[in-house]
This record gives structure tokens, C-alpha cells and sequence, in this order.
């Protein structure tokens, strides 16, 4: 099935063909080729406009994550009842908001994209890291699909969760 990476935004340069790349690795290592994914790249005021509206905080955020299907559980994939149901659902990536990060932070923006995608994926897919144990499992498994992309590219990406409850 489908890969949809839009770029809504005009703030900041981003390639989409290694992005694309790497995701369908990432699709390819979850199991989920077969299923439509939407990647839409937008501004901080479109994220934030997101992020206040679905998840009541006014402000801008890197990633959020709307899965077609309801009561997901990690490690078991949407069963569709029909063709169309084929959908995980859409990845908005605040890419704005991730190049500033990656300015303060001194990271490549291209990887921190990817890394960013990769665990909005996750989400779509019921990972969650609300809890610790949540966490866990959502880090081990941002963990093994950029260990495949790494692999696959040369690449040395890191999840996005480490350290989410060190603080």
C-alpha cells in the first residue's frame, strides 16, 4: 500500500526521498507494508493549532500521531475488515518545531526527522510511553527499527524516548 508524504509547510527544506527511504524500512521491518500511511510535514503554527485543538496543550510539538483504528494494542497489528481499512492513519511531524531542536541540539536534521516519523509509526501502532512499562516497549521497539535502518544506511539513529524517565 501507500507512503503519502506531504509537505504542507515552506519554513524549512525537507527531503523527502531519504525520508521516504527509511520509512519504508521501518514499515517493512513492523509488518505493516500493506497498510496506507500519510506523512504530513507542517509549520509550528499548524502543529501547534494540532496539538491545542486533539490534545488540549498550546503549543508546538514535533510529532502527533492519528490512528485510523481504535483500541490498539502494540505487538498486534489492525485487523481490516475491508480494503479500505487498510489505513494506519497520519503522522503530522512538526518539522519546524524538530529543526529548532535539532539547531539547539546540534543533531542532523534529516536523522532527527526520521527518528521522529519512526515513532510517530510506533504510535500509530499503539505504542505509548505514558507509563514506564509503556515506555519500555515503545523503546525497544523504536529501538529494532532503527537498528534496521541503521543497517540498511549507515546510519547511527537513536530513538526519540531515551532518557524519557531519567528526568
Amino acid at each position: 500500500m501507500s507512503l503519502l508524504i506531504r509537505n504542507l509547510q515552506r519554513v524549512i527544506h525537507v527531503r523527502r526521498a531519504p525520508l521516504r527511504k527509511n520509512l519504508e524500512i521501518a514499515r517493512s521491518c513492523l509488518r505493516v507494508g500493506h497498510f496506507d500511511v500519510a506523512v504530513i510535514c507542517v509549520n509550528d503554527a499548524k502543529i501547534r493549532q494540532l496539538n491545542k485543538s486533539y490534545r488540549k496543550k498550546d503549543m508546538a510539538t514535533d510529532v502527533l500521531s492519528f490512528p485510523f483504528h481504535e483500541d490498539l494494542h502494540p505487538e498486534f497489528l489492525p485487523k481490516p475488515s475491508f480494503q479500505d481499512e487498510y489505513n494506519l492513519g497520519d503522522i503530522y511531524l512538526g518539522v519546524e518545531f524538530v529543526y529548532k531542536q535539532c539547531q539547539e541540539t546540534q543533531e542532523n536534521f534529516n536523522s532527527i526527522l526520521t527518528v521522529t516519523a519512526v515513532h510517530g509509526l510506533c504510535h500509530l501502532l499503539g505504542y505509548t510511553h505514558d507509563r514506564q512499562e509503556d515506555w519500555r516497549q515503545m523503546f525497544d521497539k523504536e529501538n529494532e527499527v532503527l537498528w534496521e535502518i541503521n543497517k540498511a544506511t549507515g546510519s547511527a539513529l537513536k530513538p526519540l524516548t531515551t532518557n524519557h524517565f531519567d528526568h
